[in-house]
C-alpha cells in the first residue's frame, strides 16, 4: 500500500482558499511580537494585584498543575493514537510526530509529577524547582519539529518501534541527568544553569519558527504554517519564563498555559492533518476503489462484474420460473467517437444510459458491461415477454439527441438469452446474449433471440480472427491487381492494388468477410501497411524491368489514414523502396472526411510528399460541397453501384452523369467502377469520364498475369 506522506497530503491541497496569503502570515508574525509585550505587561500587573490583594499564594500553583496537566494530555493523545502508530497507510512525517509528542509528553509528564508532588507536601507551595523541565521540554520540541519537515520521507535505519519507545525513555534520561547536575551545584550555580537553558529554549523555538516560515512562505504547506504557530506559543512561553525568573507567580502560570496551547495547536491541527485525513483519504480512496471493481465509472451503473455476481445469485435461488437477459449495443458507435471525438462518445453513453434508467420496470436492472455495451435483467421473463420488453426499449431511442453540438439518431442493437434454455449460469447466458446481439448487427436486426447455431457462428468468428492473425504473421496474404483503363481509347493508365488471403485449409477467404473483421480486431494497420509497401515493392519491380510507369492505387482504412505520422511512414517507405510518389494513389472514403479539420491536414501532408489521392465509392456516403471543394484531392472514384444500372435507371444514369460534371468543373479526373459491358463504357464516354475499371477489361490477377496481360504492350524500347 502506498505511504501518506504529510507534505504530499498537504501540498495537493495549495488551494487558494486553503491557505493563508502572505500578507496575512507576516500581520500575524506581527501580532505574535506585540502580544509577547502585552502579555508580560499583564502578568507583572495581575501579580502585583493579587499580591496588593493578599491573596492565597496557592492559586497560581494550582492552576500551574491544572495547565501541566493539559500539555501531558495533548502530548500523549497524540502518541498513545495506537492504531495507526505502525500502520503502513502513514507516512513517516506522521509517525515522526507520534515519536516527537512522545519526547515532550515524557518531560511534561515529569513535570506534572514533580509539581503535584511540590504542591501536596509543602504548606505553602511556591516554585516547586523544576520549572526548568518546561524549558527542555520545549527545547526538545523546537528541534524534534525542525527535523520533522526538514528530513526526507524515508524510513530511517532504526526500526520504527525501537524509536517509538526509545525518544520517551532518552527525554526522560535527559531530564534525569540534569537533575544529577542540579544535584552536584550550588543553588546560585544551579540557577545560571537553568536561565541559559531557557535562553537555551527561546532561541531553538525562535530559529525553528522562523525557518519553518521561511520554509511556508516558499512551498505554502498548511502543516508548516501549524507548526510555526505552535512555536510562536512556545517562544512567548520561555520569554515569560525569563521574565519569572523561577519565582511563582502569573507569568509562570502564563508560560505553563502556552505551553499547553502550543501542543493544543498541533494537535488539533497537526494531528488532522498528519494522521486523521490521510487515512480518511485512504479510506475515500478504498472505497472508491470498492465502488468502480462493481460500477462503471462513466455512467454509475453496476458493470460486469455486478451482473455476474446478481445473475448468479438470483439463479442459485430456489426459483423455478425463467429469467432473461437482454444486452444491447449502440451501432457505429465507433464511427461516432472517431468523428465527434471521445468526449462526445462519453456524451452518448450517458443519454443510453440516462434512457434505460428511466424505463426500467419493477425489479428490472441495468447494467454496463463494457465500451458501448449494456445490458438488462428481466426476472421472471421468457422469451416472447423479453422481445416485447426489447422492442418497447428500443422505441425509446427513436427520437434524435443532441451530441457534439448535432442532433443524432441513436440506433441500438439487442440480443435475448433466456434461463434456462441458453445458459445455466451468468457466463451462459451472457455469452449466448452476446452472440444474439451481435449477429443482429450483422444483419442489420433490431432484436435476436439466441438459438443454438448462433455459437457456431460466433466460435467460427473467433477461429477467423486467430488465423488472421497468424496468416499475416506466416505470409498468407498476397495482392491481385486490377488495371484502369483509358474510356477514350481503352489503353492502360494504372491498377489498383487488392489484398486477398488464401487460407491454408479454407482456401480462398472472401475480402467481404475478412477486411470487416481485420476492422473490428484493429489488425487493419498491420494488414494495410503490408499492402501499400508490397504494392509499391511491386510496381518499382515492374519499372525495373523496363516496363513504362504506371500509377499504383492503394486503399486505405480509416484507422490508417487517422494516423498522425503516416505521410512520414510513407515517405520513408518510397524512399527505401526507390518508388517515386507520383507512382502511387491513396484511395480514401467520404466517411473519413468526417473531421474536416484533421482530414485535411492529413491531405495536405500526402500532397506535400507527391501523392496522388482519390475519393472511393464516391455517392455513397456524405460529402459537403464545400469541403470538396477545398479538398487537396485529386479523382472522384463513382461507386459500382451507380455504374451497374446506369443504362436501366434513369435515376443512376442522371447521378452519374452530375458527379461527372461536377468533377470537370473542380477539374477532377473521374474514374467509373464496376464497368461490365461496352453499352455502360459508352455512357461513361459520352459523359467524359477519364478511367474506368470493371470485368469489361479483367478481374483482378496476380502480379504474374498481369505483367503478361498488360504492362509487357507498354513495354519500353
Amino acid at each position: 500500500m502506498t505511504k501518506v506522506r504529510l507534505i504530499d497530503f498537504m501540498t495537493s491541497q495549495q488551494d487558494g482558499s486553503e491557505f493563508m496569503h502572505t500578507t496575512p502570515a507576516i500581520r500575524q508574525l506581527k501580532l505574535y511580537a506585540f502580544s509577547v509585550f502585552l502579555l508580560v505587561l499583564a502578568c507583572e500587573a495581575v501579580e502585583m494585584f493579587f499580591y496588593a490583594a493578599g491573596a492565597d499564594s496557592r492559586w497560581a500553583p494550582a492552576l500551574s498543575l491544572l495547565t501541566a496537566c493539559f500539555s501531558v494530555t495533548a502530548c500523549l493523545t497524540v502518541y498513545f493514537h495506537a492504531t495507526p502508530l505502525f500502520d503502513r497507510r502513514i507516512g513517516s512525517y506522521s509517525k515522526r510526530m507520534v515519536k516527537l509528542m512522545g519526547a515532550a509528553g515524557a518531560i511534561e509528564l515529569l513535570y506534572l509529577l514533580t509539581h503535584l508532588h511540590a504542591f501536596m507536601t509543602e504548606t505553602k507551595p511556591g516554585s516547586s524547582g523544576t520549572e526548568w523541565l518546561l524549558s527542555l521540554a520545549a527545547l526538545v520540541y523546537s528541534l524534534g519539529l525542525v527535523l520533522l519537515f526538514v528530513l526526507p520521507d524515508r524510513p530511517g535505519r532504526i526500526p520504527g518501534r525501537l524509536m517509538y519507545f526509545g525518544l520517551p525513555l532518552a527525554a526522560l534520561a535527559a531530564a534525569g541527568l540534569l537533575f544529577f547536575v542540579r544535584s552536584a551545584l550550588p543553588a546560585y550555580q544551579w540557577s545560571g544553569v537553568e536561565r541559559v537553558l531557557t535562553i537555551l529554549a527561546l532561541a531553538g523555538a525562535g530559529i525553528a519558527a522562523v525557518h519553518l516560515c521561511v520554509r511556508y512562505l516558499r512551498l505554502r504547506i498548511k502543516a508548516l504554517w501549524v507548526a510555526v504557530q505552535s512555536l510562536g506559543f512556545m517562544a512567548i512561553a520561555q520569554i515569560l519564563m525569563l521574565q519569572a525568573d523561577a519565582s511563582p507567580g502569573v507569568a509562570l502560570l502564563a508560560a505553563s498555559a502556552l505551553h499547553a496551547l502550543a501542543y493544543a495547536v498541533l494537535v488539533s491541527q497537526g494531528l488532522r492533518l498528519a494522521i486523521a485525513e490521510p487515512l480518511r483519504e485512504q479510506r475515500q480512496a478504498e472505497d472508491r476503489i470498492e465502488f468502480l471493481a462493481y460500477n462503471d465509472e462513466l455512467t454509475g451503473l453496476p458493470n460486469r462484474r455486478s451482473l455476474h455476481a446478481r445473475l448468479n445469485t438470483r439463479l442459485e435461488e430456489a426459483y423455478s420460473g425463467k429469467t432473461s437477459l437482454m444486452v444491447l449495443n449502440i451501432n457505429r458507435f465507433k464511427t461516432i467517437n472517431d468523428s465527434l471525438g471521445y468526449e462526445a462518445g462519453d456524451r452518448l453513453l450517458g443519454i443510453v444510459s440516462e434512457t434505460l434508467q428511466s424505463r426500467l420496470k419493477g425489479s428490472e436492472e441495468v447494467f454496463r458491461t463494457g465500451g458501448d455495451e449494456f445490458a438488462v435483467v428481466l426476472p421472471e421473463s421468457g422469451g416472447e415477454e423479453a422481445m416485447h420488453r426489447a422492442q418497447a426499449l428500443l422505441e425509446e431511442f427513436e427520437r434524435p439527441v443532441n451530441v457534439g453540438g448535432m442532433e443524432h439518431y441513436v440506433a441500438l442493437s439487442a440480443g435475448i438469452s433466456v434461463y434456462p434454455e441458453d445458459g445455466h449460469a451468468a457466463d451462459g447466458l451472457l455469452q449466448s446474449a452476446d452472440a444474439a446481439v451481435h449477429l443482429a448487427k450483422e444483419q442489420g436486426a433490431e432484436v435476436k433471440r439466441f438459438s443454438k447455431g448462433m455459437t457456431m457462428i460466433a466460435r467460427e468468428k473467433l477461429i477467423l480472427e486467430s488465423d488472421l492473425r497468424k496468416g499475416l504473421e506466416r505470409g498468407e496474404f498476397f495482392l491481385e491487381y486490377q488495371p484502369k483503363m483509358s474510356v477514350e481509347n481503352g489503353g492502360i493508365l494504372g491498377m489498383e492494388a487488392l489484398v486477398r488471403w488464401n487460407h491454408p485449409t479454407r482456401g480462398p477467404v472472401s475480402p467481404g468477410e475478412f477486411i470487416p473483421l481485420a476492422e473490428e480486431c484493429g489488425l487493419i494497420v498491420p494488414l494495410g501497411e503490408w499492402v501499400l509497401h508490397e504494392a509499391c515493392r511491386q510496381n518499382k519491380e515492374w519499372q525495373c524491368k523496363g516496363y513504362a510507369p504506371l500509377c499504383m492505387s492503394v486503399n486505405l482504412s480509416i484507422r490508417q489514414f487517422r494516423q498522425p505520422r503516416l505521410a512520414e511512414q510513407i515517405g520513408q517507405m518510397l524512399e527505401e523502396i526507390g518508388l517515386d510518389p507520383q507512382y502511387v494513389e491513396l484511395e480514401i472514403t467520404e466517411s473519413m472526411t468526417v473531421d474536416k479539420d484533421a482530414a485535411f491536414e492529413q491531405l495536405k501532408r500526402f500532397k506535400q510528399l507527391g501523392l496522388h489521392i482519390s475519393i472511393d465509392d464516391f455517392g455513397t456516403g456524405y460529402s459537403s460541397l464545400h469541403y470538396l471543394k477545398n479538398m487537396p484531392i485529386d479523382r472522384l472514384k463513382i461507386d459500382r453501384s451507380f455504374v451497374s444500372e446506369v443504362m436501366s435507371g434513369e435515376s443512376d444514369a442522371a447521378i452519374v452523369s452530375t458527379i461527372a460534371s461536377m468533377a470537370h468543373h473542380l477539374k477532377l479526373k473521374v474514374t467509373a467502377e464496376g464497368v461490365e459491358n461496352e453499352e455502360q463504357l459508352a455512357f461513361l464516354r459520352s459523359q467524359r469520364c477519364h478511367e474506368a475499371q470493371g470485368f469489361l477489361f479483367s478481374r483482378p490477377v496476380p502480379a504474374g498475369r498481369f505483367e503478361r496481360m498488360f504492362l509487357q504492350q507498354k513495354k519500353l524500347g
